[in-house]
């Protein structure tokens, strides 16, 4: 049984590096998916048991932001935060140092992937509008929602399910990831300023794209949740997965937005690639015992309990399995509260040196693309390597601060 299962873990994890399996029309989530359901009949585990390796607190906040993250979606509250942003008169190094910001702060408080998903179109309608060459921006969005969404645990699915699975609480949290957080949207400007202070301006076409009608009433509906939300977590007794829920239900008591629409909205491929993940790494591990898979380690010298192994494995998995997955690997050998944090940043800021190091800058580039935009890999190595140096370099830092 130990030999399937290694066999199966070791194709869902090859998908996850190459983002599909040769061959097939299949992308990553598919490729959990098949795990899972592989996992399931060759160990003959009835289905009742194996949904118990789902982390259903986890995958409760996902759904819950994506639900409050659609309310700001179809309220046009993106739309308008972007027009804002161009009618204000500012130079184009002002303006990035704008969106940089914005898209971090939002990225902190809503799943930076659906951040990127509804600001990207927008961002290069509006710089097609003003003439200006759409890279630094796109670059900068990207980096940014990655490094603002590292400020919290509800920024990133990463971060959501270190928390969950151990139990860090959300001050707690940003104590280590605030320096860090902030630092790091500077250090994007100032990167980007420095890379494109001679490339500002572009004379490509501009491009109407259809974008949803702003309505006051839906936005502060919205931002009263959210914010309502975010000090519950903070004060209120209730577990976050609870709580969150709650103001995904308050969000459905729509009489503007129906709950088609939506349910609609919501990335059911982000939660099928988190429930197969769970069942087959969970599921590895309970047929191979973890205590053989830590000796296996220690006989290699990698110490799994050193901040350091932590710190350099997080960064190498999070570049070459993306880190969602990175983290399904490592969480199991994470058991404090002070290593999750390590994890969760770590993870979160190394996504940031390859276009496949996060879901976020895939979103970004593909986007981007579909819209005649073309960011190749080399170009954003160029800004992400040393961005993702500093930013880490900084967190170790703070991290030896506070120790």
């Amino acid at each position: 049984m130990s030999i399937i299962t290694l066999i199966i873990f070791g194709l869902v994890y090859f998908g996850m590096i190459v983002g599909n399996l040769p061959g097939l029309a299949i992308d990553r989530a598919g490729v959990a998916l098949l795990g899972a359901i592989l996992f399931i009949s060759f160990s003959q585990q009835p289905l009742s048991e194996a949904i118990q390796y789902v982390d259903l607190s986890t995958i409760g906040i996902l759904f819950s932001f994506m639900v409050i993250s659609a309310q700001f979606y179809f309220s046009g509250f993106y739309t308008h935060l972007v027009q804002k942003l161009i009618c204000w008169h500012l130079t184009p190094s002002q303006l990035l140092f704008a969106i940089i910001f914005t898209s971090g702060l939002l990225s902190s408080v809503l799943l930076n992937d659906i951040v990127c998903l509804a600001l990207t179109p927008l961002m290069i309608q509006a710089c097609r509008k003003k003439s200006l060459n759409p890279h630094p921006y796109l670059l900068g969005l990207a980096c940014s929602a990655n490094i603002g969404s590292s400020l919290t645990l509800i920024g990133n699915p990463q971060n959501v399910l270190i928390g969950e699975a151990l139990n860090i609480r959300f001050g707690q949290y940003m104590k280590f990831s605030s320096v860090p957080c902030l630092l790091g949207l500077f250090f994007t400007w100032g990167l980007l300023h420095l890379q494109f202070k001679k490339q500002w301006h572009s004379k490509e076409a501009s491009i109407e794209i259809e974008a949803m009608q702003y309505n006051s009433w839906q936005s502060l509906k919205g931002m009263l949740i959210i914010c309502v939300l975010i000090l519950s977590f903070f004060f209120a007794p209730l577990p976050r997965d609870h709580l969150s829920l709650i103001a995904a239900g308050c969000i459905l008591l729509s009489r503007r937005i129906s709950s088609y629409k939506t349910l609609n909205f919501i990335d059911w491929q982000l939660l099928v690639l988190f429930i197969g993940l769970f069942i087959v790494s969970k599921g590895f591990l309970q047929n191979n015992d973890l205590e053989q898979v830590l000796r296996f380690l220690q006989n290699a010298n990698i110490d799994m309990q050193s901040p350091v192994w932590m710190f350099i494995l997080s960064i190498f998995l999070s570049n070459t399995l993306s880190n969602v997955p990175a983290v399904m690997l490592l969480l199991p050998f994470t058991h404090s509260q002070s290593m999750g944090s390590l994890l969760a940043i770590t993870s979160t800021l190394a996504g940031n040196m390859l276009i496949i190091g996060s879901i976020a800058n895939i979103i970004v580039i593909s986007q981007a693309l579909n819209h005649g935009v073309k960011i190749s890999w080399r170009k954003h190595l160029k800004t992400g390597l040393p961005l993702t140096l500093i930013t880490l370099l900084i967190s170790a830092l703070w991290l030896f601060i506070l120790s």
